[in-house]
């Protein structure tokens, strides 16, 4: 805690007075209806380093605070040790690398450079949603359905959060089916700070695995889920957090990486219906694929979930120390 809290002052110091504003003075070209600007001049705005690692493929952006790394016609970039799925792919333009402003905005400013919340107002109460249940039993195998772990994990995360000093609610408590628009109106009725809604994935032959977290797909992106949504300009009521939406997941996600050494398969984007509809920072985690035989085994153990639930729950600790400092 006292290194993230020295982190944050030190880059505030590296780069006083700067703010997500500043990367709309940048000059920026369109490319396959994205707006984008070069990675050097917007490192150069913000006292950072800009270097090629390989050249014309590979770059990075650094500091004494911060490291990024990027790779030409990939979507998919490592934000200080963190996987992070970006909207458009690192572009190369006049020998260099360029990056979506809306990436920058949604993606890498909302962790760097996070809102902090109006003095006084706490991250005290999160809601838990353990995915599916009743008549709808998510994945599956021969160890048992998706609604029974999900569930086992929320009752685990609820002992671990109140413990920490939380007060912790759940979208369902048993075994009983919940509409997906519901339950975003469950955690805004109760009250709410957070909403964190519980997953685990399933691929068809197998051959998948690691853990990943969902944020709302910003307006104009398509979605990085197996199922890929479209990009669409409409504006859901979870958009308006998107800054928080953002950081809440990278740091969910680095918990839970860190905690279960899972294979970090990242931040990612979605339009789910219990995100859409959220009006706090929301988020979805798929904490592993049950149809991988050795993750399966680990979400049917009771030690496992405890580990994937202390990095979780870390990850919610740490975005609360961030937001109100």
């Amino acid at each position: 805690m006292r290194q993230l809290w020295i982190w944050c002052i030190c880059l505030a110091l590296a780069c006083p007075g700067i703010s997500r504003a500043d990367s709309g003075k940048l000059s920026t070209f369109s490319l396959n209806g994205f707006k984008y600007v070069q990675l050097d001049d917007w490192a150069k705005n913000y006292n950072l380093n800009f270097t090629w690692t390989k050249t014309a493929k590979e770059a990075q952006i650094t500091s004494k605070w911060s490291k990024l790394e990027f790779e030409v016609d990939s979507k998919k970039m490592v934000l200080n040790g963190v996987a992070v799925w970006l909207s458009a792919p690192i572009a190369y333009r006049s020998g260099m690398a360029c990056i979506a402003t809306l990436d920058l905005d949604n993606a890498i400013h909302p962790v760097m450079f996070p809102t902090r919340n109006k003095s006084g107002d706490k991250v005290k109460t999160i809601c838990i949603d353990p995915g599916h249940g009743g008549k709808d039993p998510g994945n599956h195998n021969s160890g048992g359905y998706e609604k029974s772990y999900t569930l086992l994990l929320a009752k685990e995360l609820k002992s671990q959060l109140e413990a920490a000093g939380f007060k912790v609610v759940l979208t369902r408590t048993s075994d009983k089916f919940v509409e997906l628009e519901s339950r975003p109106y469950v955690a805004q009725k109760l009250g709410a700070d957070l909403f964190v809604s519980l997953h685990f994935n399933g691929v068809a032959g197998g051959g998948a695995k690691g853990a990943e977290v969902y944020a709302l797909t910003p307006p104009g992106a398509a979605s990085t889920n197996a199922r890929g949504e479209g990009a669409t300009a409409v504006r859901f009521p979870g958009n308006r957090n998107d800054a928080q939406n953002s950081l809440l997941a990278f740091y969910v996600q680095r918990g839970l990486v860190r905690s279960t050494g899972a294979d970090d398969r990242g931040l990612r984007r979605a339009r789910f219906a219990v995100l859409r509809t959220s009006t706090m920072p929301a988020i979805l985690v798929e904490g592993g694929f049950m149809s991988d035989a050795t993750e399966a085994s680990k979400i049917r153990s009771s030690s496992h979930r405890r580990i994937m639930a202390k990095g979780i729950a870390d990850g919610i600790k740490e975005y609360k120390r961030i937001v109100e400092q």
